[in-house]
Formats: C-alpha cells, sequence, structure tokens
C-alpha cells in the first residue's frame, strides 16, 4: 500500500507548506501516541529536534498531540538524530521524535519517528500511524492529560555514548582537527566531544540563527571545510549535515573524501581486527565500484540495497553485519548504534587516524574510484515513465553495457530525478548522463 504521508525518511515538506504543518504534527503526535500506548500504565515519548525556526512550532505541536491522548513528553532540544534514537533506547521511552529535514535548507522540516529499540519504525508502524492521523482519534480525559517536561543533561549523555566508542587509551592530542557542523544539531555537542577527547581544535557551523542550518557548510557544502583545513594547517576535517546522521571528511591537502572511502577504511580496520562482522560491507547501489574492488582485495564481501540508510540497516540486521553505509556520508556503526551517526564515524576514522600514524591524505586513499557522475533534475517522478525518458534510458544502458553501469531513480525527500554512471571511460559516463539529463528535463 502507497504512503500518503511518509517518505524514505519519515514526513518531510516545506514548514508551514502544503504538507508540513502544525495541524499535521499534532496528529502525528495523536496517531503516533495512540498506536504506542499500550497498558494503563504512563507512557513516554522523546523529542528532539535541530535548529530550524520551525522546530519551535511543530515540537510544540506534536507536545499537544501526544498529551492530548495521554502520553508524557520529554523535549532534549536540539540534539543530532541519532543522538535521539539512542536517549529513546537509554530512558525506557515508548517512541522517539526528531524534528529536522536532515541536510535540506531551513525552510523544509521533517518527523522521524524511532521504536522503543531505537530504531526507525517500521512499514508496517507508519502505514498504521497513516491511518490514525485520517481518523478520529480518542483523547483522554482532562486527569489523563500527559505532561511535558525539557531536561537538561541529554547533551552530556549523549557526548559520553559517543566517548565511549573510542578504544580505551585512544586521545587525540596533537591532532588538529576542523569540524563543521552546518549551523546544526551538533553545534554544541561535535565540538565538545572533539575537545574532551584532546583535539586541538577549530569549529565552524556553530552558530545556528534559525535560519542558515546547512547554508554554505555541512557534508553538501564541504568547499568552506577544505579551505580552513588548508588555510590552518590541520590535519582533517569533518562536516557533519543538519541532523548530524552523516559525515564527509576533508584531508590535510583539501580534498573532500566521501562515504566510500571513509567505509573502505572502516571496514579494512575492522577486519584486521577480527571485528567485522558478517563478513560483508552494507551499502546502496550508489556506491562506487572501486569499492567493491578494494573490498574484494581484502576478502571482505559488499551487499548493496536500495538507496536509504534504512534498507542499510535492514540488511545489516539480516545478515548479521555491524558496518554499513552510504556514499552520501550516512555510515551505520551497529556496535554502537541504531542509525547513522556522522560524529560517531568521524571519531572511529580519528581513531584510526591516530593509530596508524599516517597523514590523512595517505589513509584516506584507500582506493581508486571509478569515474562516476550524478546529476539531479528538478522533476516529478511521473516523467519516468513517459517513451522519451524510457527510451533515453535505454539507449544510455546499452552503451555502458559491459562498461559500466548507469542508475535513474527518483528522491525519497525531494521532487527530483537523480541519474547516475560509472564506468572506466569517463567521457562515456559523461554523455551517458547528459542524454537522459536532457531527456528528464524536456519531459512534460
Amino acid at each position: 500500500m502507497a504512503k500518503r504521508y511518509f517518505g524514505t525518511d519519515g514526513i518531510r515538506g516545506a514548514a508551514n507548506g502544503p504538507k508540513m504543518t502544525p495541524e499535521l504534527a499534532m496528529k502525528v503526535g495523536q496517531a503516533a501516541g495512540t498506536l504506542f500506548l499500550d497498558g494503563p500504565t504512563k507512557h513516554r515519548v522523546l523529542i528532539g529536534k535541530d535548529t530550524r525556526l520551525s522546530g519551535y512550532m511543530l515540537e510544540q505541536a506534536l507536545t499537544a498531540g501526544f498529551t492530548s491522548v495521554g502520553m508524557d513528553v520529554v523535549q532534549v532540544g536540539p540534539m543530532p538524530t541519532p543522538a535521539v534514537a539512542m536517549l529513546t533506547r537509554e530512558m525506557r521511552a515508548d517512541l522517539g521524535v526528531m524534528l529536522s529535514a536532515s541536510h535540506n535548507p531551513f525552510d523544509d522540516n521533517g518527523i522521524k519517528l524511532f521504536g522503543p529499540d531505537g530504531y526507525k519504525l517500521t512499514d508496517e508502524q507508519e502505514l498504521a500511524i497513516e491511518a490514525l492521523i485520517d481518523s478520529p482519534v480518542e483523547r483522554v480525559s482532562g486527569d489523563r492529560i500527559g505532561r511535558a517536561r525539557r531536561i537538561d543533561d541529554a547533551r552530556g549523555r549523549y557526548i559520553h555514548a559517543v566517548k565511549s566508542s573510542v578504544p580505551d587509551g585512544v586521545r587525540l592530542d596533537g591532532l588538529k582537527v576542523v569540524v563543521d557542523c552546518a549551523h546544526g544539531a551538533a553545534y554544541r555537542v561535535a565540538p565538545e566531544a572533539l575537545w574532551e577527547l584532546g583535539a586541538e581544535l577549530i569549529s565552524i557551523g556553530v552558530e545556528p540563527n534559525g535560519l542558515n542550518i546547512n547554508a554554505g557548510v555541512g557534508s553538501t557544502h564541504p568547499q568552506m571545510l577544505a579551505a580552513k583545513v588548508v588555510e590552518t594547517g590541520a590535519h582533517i576535517g569533518l562536516a557533519l549535515d543538519g541532523d548530524a546522521d552523516r559525515l564527509i571528511v576533508v584531508d590535510e591537502t583539501g580534498r573532500i573524501v566521501d562515504g566510500d572511502q571513509i567505509m573502505g577504511v572502516i571496514a579494512r580496520n575492522l577486519h584486521q581486527a577480527g571485528q567485522l562482522k558478517g563478513g560483508a560491507l552494507v551499502t546502496t547501489v550508489m556506491s562506487n565500484i572501486g569499492l567493491e574492488k578494494f573490498l574484494e582485495g581484502l576478502g571482505i564481501g559488499m551487499i548493496r540495497t536500495a538507496v536509504g540508510d534504512r534498507h542499510v540497516l535492514e540488511a545489516m540486521r539480516a545478515k548479521g553485519c555491524n558496518l554499513g553505509g552510504e556514499q552520501s556520508g550516512h555510515i551505520i556503526l551497529a556496535d554502537h548504534a541504531t542509525t547513522g551517526d556522522g560524529l560517531l564515524a568521524g571519531l572511529q576514522l580519528l581513531s584510526v587516524l591516530v593509530a596508524d600514524g599516517r597523514r590523512a591524505s595517505e589513509v584516506l586513499n584507500c582506493f581508486t574510484p571509478w569515474p562516476q557522475l550524478l546529476k539531479n533534475v528538478r522533476q516529478e517522478p511521473r516523467v519516468l515513465e513517459t517513451d522519451a525518458v524510457k527510451a533515453a534510458i535505454a539507449a544510455a544502458e546499452k552503451a555502458l553495457e559491459g562498461r559500466g553501469r548507469l542508475l535513474v531513480r527518483k528522491s525519497g525527500t525531494e521532487p527530483l530525478i537523480r541519474v547516475m554512471a560509472e564506468g572506466q571511460d569517463e567521457a562515456l559516463v559523461t554523455e551517458t548522463v547528459e542524454a537522459v539529463c536532457e531527456a528528464v528535463a524536456k519531459a512534460a
């Protein structure tokens, strides 16, 4: 059954637009609260958010919805998405909610839901919530209305958890690190965790004003970070996105390093230590063939899934793997977290760097990527069903046959068509992507 509200990563849309309204947020609170109420005891939901201006509005609307059906609410303020997942489980909450549109601009927002185990909800649970959103919900009597409170120690709990993932005895003394927090959810926790571990720290993207999240900074805009790393002579730079569930790295030369190289380094390190579970890395169809060849050389398998960290995590749990992620920088370390965590992945990478002793440019260049090109075209998904687009895709696939691959898909979070090709012939890769993008752009 198709979903009306939920996409690949929760509910997302323009804040105060047709979809992401305070009215919908209140209904989501009532629906999710009703679904997760079980038995006569008091129930608790934990709500976190990033730094978007609209977060205040949606937080209060959600709180009204949850308390109206009898759920107590714990508000933790600006916190990374993985922190909300961790705290939901640690505080024995029945449900966790993160208000964020991840790497999108400030004028979007979203609602991500986590179950009591800290994992994102299943399709079945999301469909059940959608059914309740569209149905009358029974509110509780006045004496059973839930209570809301804000806690102040959530930041310290999360910092302690991510620091605990670093091997005993490892410190970052002498390591100059630039961290870019995208003016987002990790603007306080990431610098504090790195400083406590001894890094010589330079922070950018740590002055949120409600409107500047992801604006020219963060993992989707790492150019400022690259310039700062070179300017300051730093050993490495870490870029998080708005809700800090993804990581992009910059080495000491200013070269931008994507999630494929990060996963390759961590996979090799875990494999050599005998700690890589399931004998494989789980990643998506977007990951470079160069990564696959590198892992083959180490005797490590690679399992590909559909795009989305949710699909990656499902495969990890099914196959018993403890490492997975996406080229975009979602890195899931299942021994420590239930979802992608940019800060956690960054600390693991810094630990490898300290133990290895070489420069970041050497450690983070573990394979040579095949030429790969990804372009986005702003179009509605229905254009993929037109004859012209189908013909362009067929022609591109034939041109790449035996020499590469083509992937055309709709975005799960924006009205975009994503066109990616890779192969050993860079000119052919460019030619095929341009041809498909032109056909998509012209389609009505």
